[in-house]
């Protein structure tokens, strides 16, 4: 008997309680403003209805824990997240996941990147991710074991120093060069853990969330792998974009995008998948159905909406 499974990813752009400072040009959320964004991102998540659902720029796993409670399919659900270091200089957002199907182990969270990952953007936190990358192993029906990893990589954002703006066309370049850098390590620290839980644990892999660049961009191309191209093995250790390999493609109405900055629409979330739920692969256990966009509130510029799309996968179990 064939089973559907629905994985989705959901930047929330910056969930935090009422009062919470976040940044120095960002004023706190009052109270009303605060239960206007809850309320509209809980409606937002019963709306998805996935079975697992990576979230970004979570400032509190309490506030995300309130929103649950106002779903009306997530109250049971487990959830898996770490809120900010409060000693830390400055509070950064954390990732998260809720699933409605069992955690066969503890989560994990790669704060640190591996050992012989080089860090060349002269950053002094270059050698970690800017937003710790979460693994938790999802039980599907069947007795199966998912690895899924939930990332949220480096943002464009201009990356000045000593005080600098963009004022200056070069100090611009510049520092949007060192973020561009920080983001394609973290790219390239992401695939080396990806190879190596693939390889150790030979379990499907779906890596889900807010990779700040399209799906053919070189960062993202690094997290994708090329796989190991001995012995015919090619599709071993690759991931691949589920809105490529989907069975139902509609070239003429293509309205996946999940960003729209300066008038430019582009898709920045992504949900990636490993061979086992890519047709072509004679190891297959399942297939990409379809990819959906749930966007109309970019166009709407609600504040108390998200400035991202989300984006819902529908997998199909093989019997």
């Amino acid at each position: 008997m064939q089973q559907e499974i629905r994985f989705a990813t959901f930047n929330v752009c910056n969930l935090a309680p009422a009062g919470a400072k976040l940044y120095d040009n960002l004023l706190p959320l009052s109270e009303a403003e605060y239960e206007a964004k809850a309320n509209w991102t809980a409606q937002q998540i019963d709306e998805l209805d996935a079975d697992v659902i990576g979230f970004q720029e979570i400032f509190s796993q309490a506030a995300l824990l309130d929103v649950l409670s106002r779903t009306r399919k997530y109250r049971e659900a487990t959830h898996a997240g770490f809120d900010p270091d409060p000693h830390a200089d400055r509070l950064t957002p954390n990732v998260a996941l809720v699933s409605r199907l069992p955690l066969a182990a503890e989560p994990a969270v790669y704060a640190n990147f591996p050992e012989d990952v080089p860090c060349d953007s002269g950053n002094p936190d270059s050698d970690r991710f800017a937003r710790a990358p979460l693994h938790a192993q999802v039980a599907l029906p069947g007795g199966r074991v998912v690895d899924v990893v939930v990332v949220h990589l480096k943002s464009r954002r201009p990356d000045y120093r000593n005080g600098d703006n963009g004022e200056d066309p070069l100090v611009y370049a510049m520092a949007s060069l060192r973020s561009l850098v920080w983001r394609g390590t973290e790219a390239v620290a992401l695939r080396v853990l990806l190879s190596k839980m693939m390889r150790e644990s030979r379990r499907p892999c779906i890596v889900l969330g807010d990779f700040n660049d399209t799906a053919d961009a070189v960062t993202t191309t690094i997290v994708l792998g090329n796989g190991n191209m001995q012995g015919g093995e090619e599709r071993r250790g690759r991931l691949y974009d589920s809105h490529q390999i989907q069975l139902r493609q509609d070239r003429l109405r293509n309205v996946g995008y999940t960003s729209i900055h300066e008038g430019h629409y582009s898709t920045i979330d992504h949900v990636l998948v490993s061979e086992e739920f890519n047709r072509e692969s004679p190891r297959a256990i399942g297939e990409v159905v379809d990819v959906n966009y749930f966007n109309d509130h970019l166009q709407q510029e609600r504040p108390e909406a998200s400035d991202h799309g989300q984006v819902l996968v529908r997998l199909r179990l093989y019997s």
